[in-house]
């Protein structure tokens, strides 16, 4: 099994707990972006977007690059990775029952469909 940091999985986990962060980093999955990009599909201020930003750099989701007055934002993809690697055991669990539910209802399948009941007599 892999061993995980803890602490870091918790803070990445949190990181991905809002959506408005979650937004940010699919955009980040297509390249690049100043703060004020990441923050203009939002009703929100710079201050507020700054705040999302520095919880993903305190994850390690996301790096910051200061060119000039600009702060851009890149995507780091390897804190991503370990949440997946510990996803991957549950997934693997999920993965097994799945597959057992589909061998149990394929042989059900294969089974013919029960009788119906027959109609109670009148008098019965």
């Amino acid at each position: 099994m892999v061993e995980h940091d803890s602490l870091a999985l918790d803070t990445i986990f949190h990181a991905l707990g809002d959506a408005t962060r979650r937004a940010m980093l699919g955009e980040l999955a297509k390249g690049e972006r100043s703060v004020g990009e990441l923050a203009a599909p939002f009703a929100m201020s710079l201050a507020a977007a700054s705040k999302h930003i520095k919880v993903l750099e305190g994850a390690g989701l996301i790096r910051r690059d200061v060119r000039g007055r600009t702060h851009v934002c890149s995507l780091d993809p390897a804190p991503l990775m370990s949440a997946d690697q510990w996803l991957g055991i549950y997934r693997r669990f999920w993965t097994g029952r799945l597959d057992t539910l589909e061998q149990l209802l394929r042989a059900e399948g294969a089974a013919p469909p029960p009788k119906p009941p027959l109609p109670a007599k009148e008098g019965e």
